[in-house]
């Protein structure tokens, strides 16, 4: 590593002081004398009075004021409160100079600071040392946790500070030695889709905070560095505290990583989401036979995946799941008439989207016009574990997915009464999905069979699920159809091909509007979208979805 890429922290470099401690006084010292210096501290009403130390109560443990006082200067610190921190030390400006510099010199942000104050003891010196877990994210690097004690005196005046010394920020932090941060360059990891186009670039804004996991040990391998500790002296190193990042494997370094996404999908995957109006919205587009994903998009493209990675309430797209439940037991038929009245009661009033209803709808016509009322009216037909039983037996929710970046696989929790028995019946309650999920339940309600989805080749699939029976396929393809044709779905009514859907709304909280989805499948493809605060599925993702199959072939390669 070359001097160029090192990262000085401008440490003070004074020797710590510390107060000297009170306590005992020797034991061969004169008896009146102890006896006399006993009697005083009783009277003056020290915590030292009863042991002489800081667990002022006997067996009942430390002084809970220097407890409060340790979680007070490790509180502040966290939340770069330094000068208050400081204050709380028996060297403010010292204390200041280092926490500041410690920080800033380390690029470290928002540090998290854990008191063990259970295993609080009184040490040699007379103070109360106090251990606690630091955990220090390195920008760009990855999060250096470390464990060091915070030693708390007892004042003349009364009250607890901490007892200043370089040590308790690192145990091995010295008026000899400190800490420098040292990045080592590394090439940019080389990404391409499933034909070897290259995606390294501005066109597919929602993949860069993704490159380094998808190129895995090939492309560079990311970002890496270390935290050294050096001599303030010399600059030499004295040891490597903490190394971040993997270095590449060299039979693989250098050569591209690919993917199963599809350059074309995730460029007109970027550009539909233009359509969401600066709100934060995520599309998932992946192949029916396989579970490849052809694109995954945010917005904003930059930080959190909320597509893969994003735990939403699913709304009444989880009817897709729902109505599998139901028609595989035979508990509704699609033309069986099942009443949509405006609202419904069960521990607390549901209603439609806009108070709409149905009166004397088929289960068909209650699907079509996404009727929560309805729906919620068949609750009885479910055992209450039956609905998360079926997602994860038929759809794989709530299974461990190896996909090849982070992800979240959804949760489908037995409900405890019968209100969230309600909820869970139309998405909302405890159930929990992502686009990614939703796209993957679409395209194994079309085609009958789960296929664990991937991003990246070569991952274990740990799932375990079971086929739909084909009728209730053909029956699901029929709704999601109708959908389109005549339902909530007909702003995709005019694209080629045969397009099926299922729209959403899911109720986020009484100050926030409604989320919007919508997924879709046409020919080989399912798609799912999600737009925060989109108040109405289709009038938020429909077009969405409208401009990603308005872009790209009816059918992928």
């Amino acid at each position: 590593m070359s001097d160029s890429s090192h990262s000085h922290a401008p440490y003070s470099a004074g020797a710590s002081r510390s107060a000297s401690p009170r306590g005992r006084g020797p034991r061969n010292g004169v008896r009146a004398v102890a006896a006399v210096a006993l009697v005083l501290a009783i009277a003056a009403g020290g915590s030292y009075a009863a042991g002489f130390g800081p667990f002022a109560r006997g067996d009942d443990g430390p002084d809970p004021a220097a407890l409060r006082q340790a979680r007070a200067f490790l509180a502040d610190w966290a939340a770069g409160r330094l000068p208050d921190a400081a204050g709380r030390t028996t060297e403010p400006a010292k204390a200041q100079e280092v926490l500041q510099s410690f920080t800033a010199g380390l690029d470290i942000e928002k540090p998290k600071l854990t008191a063990a104050v259970g295993a609080a003891k009184e040490d040699e010196d007379g103070t109360l040392g106090v251990p606690f877990t630091a955990r220090m994210p390195v920008t760009g690097l990855g999060t250096w946790t470390y464990q060091s004690r915070l030693p708390l005196r007892e004042q003349e005046g009364g009250g607890w500070k901490v007892d200043w010394r370089l040590s308790l920020v690192h145990p091995r932090l010295s008026d000899t030695e400190k800490f420098r941060l040292e990045r080592e360059e590394s090439t940019p990891p080389q990404v391409t889709d499933r034909e070897g186009v290259s995606l390294v670039d501005g066109a597919y804004p929602s993949l860069a905070p993704l490159l380094s996991r998808l190129a895995g040990d090939t492309g560079g391998g990311g970002p890496r560095g270390a935290i050294e500790l050096v001599d303030r002296a010399d600059g030499e190193t004295v040891r490597t505290e903490a190394s971040f990042g993997k270095k590449p494997d060299p039979a693989t370094a250098g050569r591209p990583a690919r993917t199963t996404l599809d350059a074309t999908w995730q460029a007109a995957a970027e550009m539909a989401l233009s359509e969401a109006d600066g709100k934060n919205a995520s599309l998932v587009a992946l192949r029916v036979d396989n579970g490849e994903v052809l694109a995954l998009a945010n917005s904003p493209s930059t930080g959190f995946n909320r597509a893969a990675s994003g735990t939403y309430a699913p709304g009444s797209t989880w009817k897709i799941v729902t109505s599998s439940a139901l028609l595989l037991k035979g508990a509704v038929a699609p033309d069986d008439v099942v009443d949509c009245p405006k609202y419904l009661t069960v521990g607390k009033e549901f209603h439609n989207v806009e108070t709409s209803e149905h009166r004397g709808a088929t289960f068909r016509k209650d699907f079509t016009e996404s009727c929560n009322t309805a729906f919620i009216g068949l609750r009885g037909k479910l055992d209450d574990g039956e609905l998360g039983k079926v997602a994860r037996t038929y759809f794989g929710v709530g299974q461990e997915w190896h996909v090849g970046i982070p992800t979240y696989d959804g949760s489908v929790p037995e409900p405890k009464d019968e209100t969230e028995k309600a909820a869970s019946m139309i998405g909302q309650g405890r159930v929990q999905a992502n686009p990614l999920i939703m796209a993957s339940v679409t395209a194994t309600a079309v085609s009958g069979e789960f296929h664990q989805p991937s991003v990246t080749a070569g991952h274990e699939d740990g799932t375990r699920t079971e086929p739909l029976p084909g009728k209730v396929v053909t029956q699901l393809r029929e709704l999601m159809r109708a959908t389109v044709t005549e339902g909530t779905a007909r702003v995709l009514a005019d694209l080629p091909g045969e397009v099926g859907a299922k729209t959403g709304t899911a109720e986020v909280s009484e100050d926030q509007d409604n989320n919007g989805w919508l997924v879709a499948h046409r020919g080989n493809v399912a798609v799912a979208v999600v737009v925060e605060e989109g108040v109405t599925g289709g009038g938020s993702a429909g077009p969405i979805v409208h401009s990603l199959l308005s872009a790209v072939p009816e059918d992928p390669s």
